[in-house]
């Protein structure tokens, strides 16, 4: 393949070389994570779904924790909706963890447990996209279907490079897909995105395919929508070794049934005990808390320290306990 040759329609020993030197690099370099041992569709399944918006380095101490509380499909259907959340509890996106527990009781109690072995099939299930549904065949079937996620879109748009539309690169992908190793090339693939192939500074010099790229480097970038500053304010109230928390209601689109602190209004309280920054998409948040009574009105109750990390907080309320030393660290994560 010449330096500036295009994917599509590539001889069969292009694609040969593509996957030689991909996986020769993947065998020796991957990261050690603890999901690539297995070929339990559980365990993949799970590790994708964490993974979905959420840095490596976060994922693999709660993927840990998770199945020490979960170890199978029958435990986390077996387990109630907010035992669950409050496992999920500061990975955010929560609506992942309820149809990962949707799911589960729909594969226990229809399929006997046993996990679809094909994309298709697993596409079937609530909750479970194209992407996912290709890397657990994959991964754990050996099914020669390919995957495109952020870090393989970027791969293939610079190797081409030029901008490719989901299609093409959904067919691109196909196109390269080991028929051997299929689950081994796709992890190899994000992980060339996820350590070489950076959205900032790609590490040219380590990449293993770089005399098939056409772009060597960066592509150009459409602007970043400009983000949002919000202040917000919320209430600490602590008596009895207990902290006044109330529950989100269950009809609201965004973080429905998790705790957290009740919302404050701006000076009110005995003074500022804390200021911390808090970003959700495009939104950065400056978060002040302060020490006070509890309202008067509105839901909420007091919740002894020793209870509030069995209930499913938001990341911002995980945040604050922790900051306020209201619940430590080492804590809140044993008993998760």
């Amino acid at each position: 393949m010449s330096q500036r040759s295009k994917l599509p329609g590539i001889t069969l020993s292009d694609r040969v070389l593509f996957r030689r030197r991909l996986l020769r690099w993947y065998d020796r370099h991957k990261r050690d994570l603890p999901w690539r041992g297995s070929r339990d569709p559980y365990h993949i399944w799970l590790s994708e779904i964490m993974l979905q918006q959420t840095r490596v380095a976060a994922v693999v101490e709660y993927y840990q924790r998770f199945l020490r509380r979960f170890p199978t499909i029958h435990a986390l259907a077996a387990a109630r909706a907010s035992s669950v959340l409050a496992a999920w509890s500061g990975l955010g996106y929560y609506r992942r963890a309820r149809m990962l527990h949707a799911t589960a009781r729909e594969i226990v109690c229809e399929n006997a447990a046993e996990f679809p072995r094909t994309s298709r099939d697993l596409r079937a299930l609530p909750g479970i996209g194209r992407y996912t549904a290709a890397a657990v065949a994959s991964i754990a079937f050996g099914e020669v279907t390919a995957v495109v996620d952020g870090n393989v879109e970027r791969v293939l748009q610079r190797v081409q490079g030029r901008k490719i539309a989901t299609r093409e690169l959904w067919e691109t992908a196909s196109t390269l897909v080991s028929p051997g190793r299929s689950g081994d090339f796709n992890q190899a693939l994000m992980e060339l995105g996820a350590t070489v192939c950076l959205p900032r500074q790609p590490q040219c010099a380590k990449c293993p395919v770089s005399t098939m790229c056409a772009s060597r480097g960066e592509l150009p970038t459409t602007k970043q929508p400009r983000r949002k500053k919000r202040d917000i304010y919320y209430g600490l109230s602590c008596q009895n070794d207990s902290v006044f928390l109330q529950q989100r209601p269950r009809d609201v689109s965004l973080m429905p049934g998790m705790w957290e602190l009740p919302e404050a209004a701006p000076g009110n309280g005995n003074g500022s005990c804390l200021t911390l920054r808090h970003s959700i998409t495009v939104t950065d948040y400056t978060v002040r808390v302060s020490r006070q009574p509890p309202p008067l009105h509105g839901p909420g109750r007091w919740v002894p320290r020793a209870q509030i990390t069995r209930l499913p907080l938001t990341g911002l309320a995980r945040k604050i306990l922790r900051a306020t030393k209201v619940v430590c660290k080492q804590f809140s994560q044993s008993n998760l």
